[in-house]
């Protein structure tokens, strides 16, 4: 797992130089119509993208590319080369099966940081979504030379009472609505699905009383907040329009 090493045979994207050096939108799940492998620290990675002009990447959780598709569509191509990348474990980029050592989030960080190096991008943006907001945190807080900036939803900082809650709720993905859990299961059979998302681990957790969004722009020189009342976890499907405008606005 040190450094970075392909063990794999790897087919480079054909984009050119000019856009090669420029900055990236790293988001955390996937936008670009190169299907590929990656071996990175050993592993199968798997991304996809349109040709664009600045990069850009996608995080996400388990979902993969069904999370991602207002991004992928409409984000302005003659901005941004958007980049969504499945961390091991998820989606296409299996095996091998998902694993949660204690560092895990440290370790998406590395593969994506490692992943954009073999593509030759110099610097990236970050749009991480959910548990791909936290990667993209430890992201740029570990490697600050390689991101320019970052746009974060639904992630958290720490876990309150009723996020506790809520993980728990949604440990039996039998009680998912049809709509959520369908795709999940085609994608990763029901055992599979099933079977990561009851693995479980004790913590004990100290937090103080701020919401974690105003404590990350309080916090963070050049930030931005923009609440949207109506927003919820999924906020940049069920708006995506809003949504990709800010992304663009805040990102040019």
């Amino acid at each position: 797992e040190e450094g970075f090493e392909d063990k794999r045979r790897v087919s480079k994207p054909s984009f050119p130089e000019a856009t090669l050096t420029s900055g990236a939108l790293f988001a955390f799940t996937l936008i670009l119509e190169l299907s590929q492998e990656q071996g990175v620290n050993n592993k199968g990675m798997t991304g996809q993208g349109k040709q664009c002009g600045k990069k850009g990447w996608v995080k996400e959780g388990v979902s993969g590319e069904t999370d991602f598709g207002p991004q992928i569509e409409n984000l302005n191509k003659k901005l941004f080369t958007v980049v969504a990348w499945d961390p091991r474990g998820y989606g296409h980029s299996r095996p091998p099966d998902r694993d949660f050592p204690v560092e895990f989030f440290e370790r998406d960080a590395k593969d994506a940081v490692d992943l954009m190096k073999m593509l030759k991008f110099k610097k990236v943006s970050l749009l991480g979504w959910s548990d791909g907001g936290i990667t993209a945190l430890i992201a740029a807080a570990r490697y600050p030379s390689c991101i320019n900036k970052m746009v974060i939803w639904g992630a958290n900082a720490y876990v309150t009472d009723q996020d506790e809650e809520i993980y728990q709720g949604i440990r039996d993905v039998s009680k998912w609505s049809e709509r959520t859990r369908k795709p999940l299961e085609a994608l990763y059979g029901f055992d599979y699905f099933a079977r990561t998302c009851e693995k479980w681990c004790p913590a004990l957790i100290a937090h103080g009383p701020e919401p974690p969004c105003r404590l990350h722009t309080q916090t963070r020189d050049g930030s931005r907040l923009h609440l949207m009342p109506e927003g919820k976890h999924n906020l940049h499907l069920r708006f995506a329009d809003e949504f990709n405008k800010l992304v663009e606005d805040f990102l040019q």
